[in-house]
């Protein structure tokens, strides 16, 4: 696994650069999904099937940027299922951005996800590895290097309320969970974008993301294998629950396709549980 975070490392240095110095605009292609996407989309994952590729341990790789699954080696252990530049919308008003990295082992499913990974492009590159019993920080030194910073846990109960979803398309049922936490003191923070959301409501303790089905979109947009799995990972050893809206972890799914989409809960314990109430 050392070598597998390795070269999200090396991915990351580069994404990082270019994120610093390279087109924000949009491509003239469109992804699995046919969203236009931005040329930053298409530079990071080049670079992350480039770096992935040199790495003996790996057998195939599948991007969110990407229809198809891609082959990498007969020998290989584990597949990567990544989203390669999440929330890269995001990077032209230069807010923070990231990437997501699933480790499978024979199959795109949650039973079978060994570790994850991401990192956060923001004022200072940082990683997070999910692996064995330890979810931990680490940050990119002046030298270019990831240095471990400290092991992250979350508190039983937070205070921040990241809630994404077009809320005109809501069910009232879910804006009725969201309005009673604001009335209660939680505090927003949400950017658009899953990583630093997520990543913020990790590093400060607790609270809650969701990414419901709503009335135009009833199966969410956080896809499972390039999102909702790796995250779940991280969210359940740092103490937390990763649940879909019927109260079921999402790391016991098995997606049909590795493109597919679910409802996600992420968060500390209470509210977590006080959202799956909500829906009950």
């Amino acid at each position: 696994m050392k070598e597998v975070f390795e070269g999200i490392a090396k991915a990351a240095a580069r994404i990082a650069d270019a994120l610093a110095h390279d087109d924000t605009g949009y491509s003239d292609n469109k992804n699995s999904t046919g969203d236009v996407q931005l040329k930053l989309d298409i530079r990071s994952d080049y670079i992350v099937e480039e770096e992935l590729s040199r790495i003996e341990t790996i057998h195939a790789l599948a991007s969110e940027e990407k229809e198809s699954i891609t082959p990498i080696r007969d020998g290989g252990q584990y597949l990567i299922g990544y989203d390669p530049l999440d929330g890269s919308s995001l990077a032209d008003v230069d807010l923070s951005v990231g990437s997501i990295f699933g480790i499978y082992e024979n199959s795109f499913v949650g039973a079978n996800i060994v570790a994850a990974s991401y990192v956060v492009y923001g004022p200072r590159i940082e990683m997070v590895t999910a692996y064995k019993r330890n979810v931990e920080l680490w940050r990119q030194d002046r030298s270019g290097e990831f240095r471990f910073v400290q092991t992250l846990q979350l508190k039983d109960k937070g205070k921040l309320v990241a809630p994404g979803g077009t809320q005109q398309f809501w069910y009232p049922h879910h804006k009725k969970f969201v309005d009673q936490l604001f009335s209660e003191g939680y505090r927003l923070r949400y950017s658009g974008g899953m990583v630093p959301d997520l990543h913020q409501i990790l590093i400060k303790g607790g609270g809650i993301f969701s990414y419901p089905g709503t009335s135009d979109k009833p199966q969410g947009k956080i896809r499972y294998v390039f999102e909702s799995l790796p995250f779940a990972k991280v969210f359940e050893m740092a103490g937390g629950l990763a649940l879909n809206d019927r109260g079921e972890r999402l790391l016991d799914s098995v997606p049909k396709n590795h493109h597919d989409t679910s409802p996600c809960f992420f968060g500390s314990k209470t509210e977590i549980e006080r959202a799956i109430a909500a829906y009950k």
